[in-house]
This record gives structure tokens, sequence and C-alpha cells, in this order.
């Protein structure tokens, strides 16, 4: 158990049952996906209501001004938050299986995890940079 002294000074962990990783696993994209289409619903039902249709044409994205737009409650804000969070959602399953196979004692799925993680980076820095 977490706390409990073993044979030396240190403290182990307890094991996170199979079941409880996957199910940790599964609602985090359950959530990110709802969290996702809510973000993209305000800021289309936002696009409607300002007299625009969401087939116009896609707002540019701008990070630096997406907090700004988002409190200003501007549809750009809210549909690019959307967007990044559908993005986002699967790379964060993958960092919390990450962390959960460590957890567990599973170096080699841990280590396949980590090796998913680096790859969809080093695709969002090739992206960006030749976009």
């Amino acid at each position: 158990m977490r706390g409990t002294p073993t044979s030396g000074s240190a403290t182990v962990a307890p094991p996170v049952a199979p079941a409880s990783l996957e199910s940790a696993l599964a609602h985090l994209l359950q959530i990110g996906t709802y969290v996702s289409i809510g973000l993209i619903l305000v800021g289309s039902i936002l696009l409607i209501a300002g007299g625009t249709s969401p087939l116009a044409g896609a707002p540019a994205l701008s990070l630096q001004q997406l907090p700004a737009d988002v409190l200003a409650a501007r549809p750009a804000g809210f549909l690019w938050l959307g967007i990044l969070g559908v993005l986002v959602t699967p790379a964060l399953r993958v960092l919390r299986a990450l962390v959960g196979f460590w957890r567990r004692g599973e170096p080699r799925m841990a280590g396949i995890a980590l090796a998913v993680l680096v790859l969809i980076v080093a695709g969002v820095i090739v992206g960006v940079m030749a976009g």
C-alpha cells in the first residue's frame, strides 16, 4: 500500500488494477470528447446567432488570441478550443496510459506508450514547421 514501509526505508505504491486503468482511459476519452463537442456546439451557436454560416469558412487560429476570444464569447474561440480538444484528447490518453503502465510496473508497455507520445509530438512539430 502507498506509504507502507517495505523491508527498507522506501515506500511502495499499490499496483493499479488493469480494469481501473482501462476504465480511467475510457473515461478520459469520453470526457474529452464531450467537452470538445460541447465547445464546438457553443461556437457554432454563437456563429449562427451572429448571422454567419458555419459553412462560410473557418476563422484563423491564433493561440495568443484564443483566451481573449473565449472570454469575449467570440465564436472562433470556442470553435478552436473544441477542435484543439479533439486533437489533444488522444494524446492525453496516451500520456495517462504511460503513467498507468509505469505505476503498474509494466516498463515495456510504458515504453511503447512513450514511443507513441514521442511520435505524436514529432508529428505536431513537423506539422507546425511545414505549415
